[in-house]
């Protein structure tokens, strides 16, 4: 391997694969190589909102939670995540047709930050628009990359595994869920499981799949938690997030990259946002 790949690995193996079909999830620990865990992270701090936000004095931060979304502005290790070996791979394991690009996103938590509880990302779900409603069906996927990782109860992942099983309804709640009532649909008992996970981790996530991260509490050990979310879609319609590609993303583009980006961005006029 050299010094400028950014993973491990460049594919999953066939008990990955299983146990993402099984759970709506599976989890790759420190699978960034060294200098793509050291590039990537100093490209996140690095970055205008992330360096702008830790600046701040704690009483001029209006939240201990920074999200910001779209990370447009990649170098050269975080480019990699849209179409790395491993990324490339994991897609095209899947059954569908292929896949876009939809967006990308940094946050960082610090200690005192709030919990976010069980949800759903698949951004067609709650619009009625007859768009949404035929797409509901299709691939909404998420890699989670935690570049110093979390140890369970400290600004950490949970996930309800199996719950991508269930149909989507406004009847589900995480509470039914994890109470055993849609265990027959889901054909195997429904569990939360907290995740713990080193530096330099990823989690391959089936948005469907409920997730919920904890709260960061005051005294944790860690200064802050580093999270990017790297979004695709299969091919069809822009969910509301589906977000404008940077003309210079394309600038030597293979074959393939382009295939990921050759889709229109979000607009009202495609098709208007109904919240249910």
């Amino acid at each position: 391997m050299t010094t400028t790949e950014i993973f491990r690995i460049t594919a999953p193996s066939p008990d990955d694969l299983a146990a993402f079909h099984e759970d709506g999830y599976v989890a790759f620990p420190a699978v960034l190589s060294d200098a793509g865990l050291a590039g990537l992270t100093d490209e996140i701090l690095r970055h205008q909102a992330v360096a702008a936000y830790l600046a701040k004095s704690p009483a001029k931060r209006d939240s201990l939670r920074l999200s910001h979304r779209n990370w447009d502005d990649k170098e050269f290790w975080s480019d990699q995540l849209i179409d790395a070996p491993l990324v490339k791979s994991l897609l095209q394991a899947l059954d569908s047709e292929g896949f876009h690009f939809c967006h990308s996103t940094l946050h960082l938590s610090l200690p005192g930050a709030g919990g976010i509880g069980f949800h759903q990302d698949h951004h067609h779900w709650k619009h009625d628009n007859p768009i949404n409603i035929a797409e509901r069906q299709r691939w909404y996927i998420q890699m989670l990359y935690y570049p110093n990782g979390f140890t369970r109860g400290d600004a950490s992942l949970s996930v309800i595994a199996g719950s991508h099983r269930i149909g989507e309804t406004p009847a589900v709640t995480p509470e039914k869920l994890l109470g055993g009532e849609y265990d027959d649909e889901a054909g195997r008992p429904l569990e939360e499981r907290a995740l713990e996970l080193p530096a330099g981790s990823m989690v391959f996530l089936n948005a469907r799949c409920y997730h919920a991260v904890s709260a960061k509490p005051v005294d944790s050990p860690q200064d802050y938690r580093l999270f990017s979310n790297y979004i695709f879609k299969e091919i069809g319609p822009p969910h509301r997030f589906t977000q404008p590609i940077p003309p210079r993303w394309l600038e030597g583009a293979s074959p393939y990259r382009k295939s990921l980006f050759e889709r229109e961005a979000y607009a009202p006029e495609i098709w208007p946002l109904t919240q249910r």
